[in-house]
Formats: C-alpha cells, sequence, structure tokens
C-alpha cells in the first residue's frame, strides 16, 4: 500500500514539473508577438484587458492587437481608422513638375561694365557726365585732363613728325622716333584721328580730351572737376542696360535638373501686369556653406529700357518631369532638425520612420529616402496618429530616432 502512495506521489510530481514546463514554454514562445488590448472607438483613453462595454459611452469595446516590445508602433481598429480619416497608398514614385518662385534683385551685367579710367596722372580739367544714369554715346568726350606727361607726349611727337623730312640718317632716325611716339600716344589713349591732327594743329597743350569708344550709361562717376587723379584712377563706368541679371539663391535639393539655357519667368511688382522671359546662364558650382543655398543667375533681355537695375524681381522656375515620391504636405510631420512619416507595416499596425525631403510644389514634398515597397504610405491622418500615439504612451514617437 505505501509502494502505491509512493508511486502515485512521484507522477503527480511528474506531472505537475510537465505542466509548469510546458507553460513557461508556452509564455516564452508567446513573449514578443501580438498582444491584444480592448478600446472604444469613441473614448480611446479606454483600455481594458479583456471584453465589456465602455464605461463611458456603454459602447462594446473593440479588440486591438499589439506588439509589446515594438517602438514607434501603434495598432489602431478598423473603426478608429474610419473615424481617424487615416487613408493609405503604395509606395509607387509618379511624375510631376516642380515650380517655385525666388526673390532677386534686377541688377547690371557685371562682365559688360566698363570702366574709363585716367590715362596718366593729373587733373580733371571738365567732365561731360557727372551724373549716375546719363547716357554716354560712343565718340562723344568725357573728361579732359590736364597732364604734363601727355604735353611732352605731343612735343616728341610733333618734334619727330618736323625731322622726317631730313635728308640721309636724320630721316630715317626721325621716321622711327615718329613711330614710337605715335605708339606712345596711342597707349596714352588718342585715337587716330585726334593723333593725326596733331600734324596740323601743332596743339601741344597740357590740356587733353579723351573719349568714350562704346554707348553706355553712366554709373559710378567717381572722378570731380579740379581733382588729381594718378594713372588708372577710375573716373567713371559705362553700363548697358539692354541685358540685366537677376541672381536668386536656390535651394540645393531644388536646384537639381535646373540647366543653363533654361527659361524663367519674372514679375516684377512695379510691373505687375507683365511676364518677362529670362534664361538661366550661369549656375555656381560652389554651395553656400552658410546657407547651404546655390547662385543661380537669370539673364533679361531690357531692349526697351523699361526695367531698372535695383528694381525687386520674383523669378519662377520650373523643372518639368521629375519622377520620385510625392506626398501630401499634412502627411510629413516636420520637426525642428528632421521630418518624419507614418507607414501602415502590416493591416492596423502602423509606424513611424524618419525620411529625407526634397523638392516641394504644388503642396506635395518630395521624398528622397529609400521606403519599403511592401509597406503603405499614410498620406492622410499623420497628424492623428502621432496625437493618439502620445496620448496612449505619454512620449513622443520621434524621441527614438
Amino acid at each position: 500500500m505505501k509502494n502505491k502512495i509512493k508511486s502515485a506521489g512521484i507522477a503527480l510530481l511528474i506531472a505537475l514539473v510537465f505542466s509548469c514546463g510546458k507553460e513557461s514554454r508556452e509564455q516564452h514562445e508567446n513573449h514578443g508577438h501580438d498582444q491584444v488590448y480592448y478600446t472604444c472607438s469613441m473614448d480611446p483613453q479606454v483600455k481594458e484587458d479583456k471584453p465589456g462595454t465602455c464605461p463611458i459611452c456603454k459602447m462594446d469595446l473593440t479588440a486591438v492587437r499589439y506588439d509589446a516590445n515594438a517602438k514607434n508602433e501603434i495598432a489602431l481598429s478598423e473603426q478608429q481608422i474610419k473615424l481617424g480619416n487615416i487613408l493609405t497608398r503604395m509606395v509607387a514614385e509618379t511624375q510631376n513638375s516642380l515650380e517655385q518662385d525666388y526673390m532677386g534683385i534686377l541688377t547690371l551685367e557685371q562682365d559688360k561694365i566698363q570702366t574709363i579710367s585716367s590715362v596718366a596722372e593729373g587733373r580733371i580739367e571738365k567732365l561731360y557726365y557727372k551724373t549716375p544714369g546719363e547716357f554716354v554715346r560712343a565718340n562723344t568726350p568725357v573728361y579732359q585732363l590736364y597732364s604734363e606727361e601727355l604735353a611732352m607726349a605731343k612735343k616728341d611727337f610733333l618734334l619727330a613728325y618736323q625731322q622726317v623730312g631730313l635728308p640721309g640718317d636724320f630721316g630715317k632716325n626721325a621716321q622711327q622716333l615718329l613711330q614710337a611716339a605715335r605708339q606712345k600716344l596711342a597707349f596714352y589713349g588718342f585715337s587716330e584721328k585726334q593723333i593725326e591732327s596733331l600734324k596740323t594743329s601743332r596743339d601741344v597743350s597740357a590740356t587733353s580730351t579723351f573719349y568714350s569708344n562704346k554707348n553706355g550709361y553712366s554709373t559710378d562717376v567717381t572722378a570731380t572737376e579740379g581733382s588729381y587723379v594718378m594713372e588708372g584712377d577710375p573716373i567713371l563706368s559705362l553700363a548697358d542696360l539692354k541685358n540685366l541679371w537677376i541672381e536668386v539663391q536656390v535651394n540645393v535639393s531644388n536646384s537639381a535638373g535646373l540647366e543653363i539655357g533654361q527659361s524663367a519667368g519674372v514679375i516684377f511688382a512695379e510691373l505687375p501686369e507683365k511676364n518677362y522671359k529670362g534664361r538661366i546662364t550661369f549656375i555656381n558650382p560652389e554651395i553656400n556653406p552658410g546657407t547651404r543655398m546655390l547662385m543661380i543667375r537669370v539673364e533679361l533681355p531690357n531692349a526697351d529700357l523699361t526695367l531698372k537695375p535695383g528694381m525687386q524681381a520674383r523669378v519662377k522656375l520650373t523643372r518639368s518631369e521629375i519622377k520620385g515620391i510625392f506626398l501630401p504636405g499634412d502627411a510629413v510631420i516636420r520637426e525642428q532638425h528632421a521630418n518624419f512619416i507614418w507607414l501602415e507595416k502590416s493591416p492596423g499596425v502602423f509606424e513611424v520612420a524618419r525620411v529625407k525631403t526634397g523638392s516641394e510644389t504644388k503642396g506635395q514634398i518630395e521624398i528622397l529616402s529609400e521606403l519599403d515597397p511592401a509597406k503603405k504610405i499614410v498620406v492622410s491622418g499623420a497628424y492623428a496618429l502621432n496625437s493618439e500615439y502620445r496620448f496612449r504612451f505619454g512620449t513622443d514617437p520621434m524621441k527614438e530616432f
């Protein structure tokens, strides 16, 4: 009898050990798998561990599955998804056109500005153009300069000219001196007509007049009558206003696809009824390290001289047929240093993902980051998901990044 009782006890102990081992194994297998809680679609703050009715509105509670170990994830019932107006679509590229406006200031074509400088040391006796903005015609006088240095150059030329007719070596040497004196006067800026006129006028005064060799508008008049100048000192600058520049700063992410020669629309606040067409003539190869912006130059024709330097311009640049992933602006949650979107990783289960954004156009934002094509993108209700996550877990899902 005692042996039977002892055998029964051992069997019971083995059964208990086996049962405990099985329960432990089942708990281990279920660890990290989906778990279930019950909530109310009208009052999502209600969370119960078993079915029942909502203590607030008395509606039946809805089962919600979730992974207790997953971070930055949230599970919603079908009713909650409908109430939150959460809409998704597959990850797919679309074709779009990017049209963006940039502000710039109309300026002169810097490479076509000509500076008229003093040809020698001396004193400005007269300025024919004293005010910026005056139109200067080619071959009209610009300034008179008093210079003993120029007077000596004139005398050398006349002396050589008078000796050319002498016989023998004197005439030959005079011919060489005349050629050297002519080149010196030309170097000083005397025209061929002025040099030839010295032969008849015999004017060797210290005052000489200098002319413009092109048409243009006077800018930066730096000299004044009676002032002393050194050789090379600027007198005034001439600018051609028939073509003007607009320089705009473009975000690096929006510069891809822009090309030299590409057309650009331009509008001026002073002339709102007119639309102008320019073209890109220069794209700076260097990015500004401080602003991360790229300088684009647009050239604008101004044949009728209606446009004036200094006018503020709005430049419209368009990139057509851009392929990429574009999302509505509300689908992207913008934080101070990063941008995020929500993805549906499985039916009713959503996760947040950090993304790099690119161009923005017509309310659409380009996503440059690679996305898992097996997941769907939340295109509506991203902020609702974000708020629900904070409400449930008391933390910001973006804090994990």
